[in-house]
């Protein structure tokens, strides 16, 4: 509700023209934070390249996921093909069977947003960061009805609100379509994850000891980890704009990673930064 009465005010321009690049360095942090447990080999690692890379040339964020998750679980386990195990890596792709199709822009609707949300909750794989690949690709590209800019707002008020990033879905339902779009945002978003919990918590077991099903998600991990550094990248080109703003990043990522300083402390000491350089530089603020 703030950002919607006041996100236009020079005040406001200024407090978030310090957050930006607070917000670039907590993901990079994230990425930075995942390398080790998703790069466990070579071979994971050029994977994780290739996903960044085809990312950033523009292929489809489900398609770098299960496809790059389905290579490496070939070449992991090519030696079960000519044994005769081929049938028992099927079992785990049924629910991944999915695909995205280019939309036009078009006016926001209630309807779908709220399917927009429940496709990216009912697909979204990988940790809180992937989401902002899938929010990009529909909310930024597709629908049009984001900016980066606002993207990375949204990213803002996820990290600094209490509990999960995901609530960056409230946000952006609320900016969209007011008090209903933020409810409907909230609840697409959240719903798909009860109803899996609830449907696959019987066979979590045996999928545990599948290693087909292990190499597919050691591959879809580390996609995961390439899409996170390519919307790093893209929505980095919106916030280092200048000096300062690559000081900033630069130093909110050594705060970040070297010293753990919490990044709520980080955002307001972003904003703080921003208020202060448009005092000295006089500004106007109202």
């Amino acid at each position: 509700m703030l950002y919607v009465n006041y996100g236009s005010t020079p005040a406001a321009h200024w407090l978030l023209y310090g957050i930006k690049p607070v917000v670039i360095a907590i993901i990079a942090n994230a990425v930075y934070g995942l390398l080790g447990s998703a790069v466990k080999n070579r071979l994971l690692g050029v994977v994780g390249v290739a996903a960044f890379a085809l990312y950033l040339l523009g292929i489809n964020e489900l398609v770098l996921l299960f496809g790059l998750g389905l290579l490496v679980m070939l070449l992991i386990n090519i030696r079960r093909l000519r044994s005769g195990g081929a049938v028992s890596m099927l079992i785990p792709l049924f629910p991944f069977a999915a695909q995205t199709i280019t939309m036009p822009t078009i006016p926001v609707s209630l309807e779908l947003l709220f399917l927009s949300f429940l496709k990216i909750g009912g697909l979204l794989y990988g940790g809180g960061y992937v989401l902002l690949a899938f929010l990009r690709t529909d909310f930024v590209e597709w629908l049009g009805w984001l900016s980066n800019q606002q993207l990375l707002y949204a990213v803002a008020v996820g990290q600094f609100t209490p509990g999960p990033l995901f609530t960056t879905a409230t946000f952006i339902g609320y900016i969209l379509a007011g008090f209903p779009g933020a409810m409907l945002a909230t609840l697409g978003i959240f719903l798909p994850s009860f109803i899996f919990v609830s449907l696959t918590h019987p066979f979590i077991p045996r999928m545990r000891e599948s290693k087909w099903f292990s190499a597919l998600l050691d591959g879809v991990n580390v996609a995961a980890l390439g899409l996170m550094a390519g919307v790093t990248v893209d929505l980095a080109r919106e916030a280092l704009i200048d000096p300062l703003t690559v000081a900033l990043a630069l130093i909110s990522g050594v705060l970040v990673i070297r010293y753990k300083v919490n990044t709520t402390w980080l955002i307001l000491g972003g904003a703080a930064v921003g208020l202060a350089y448009a005092l000295l530089t006089q500004q106007p603020l109202r």
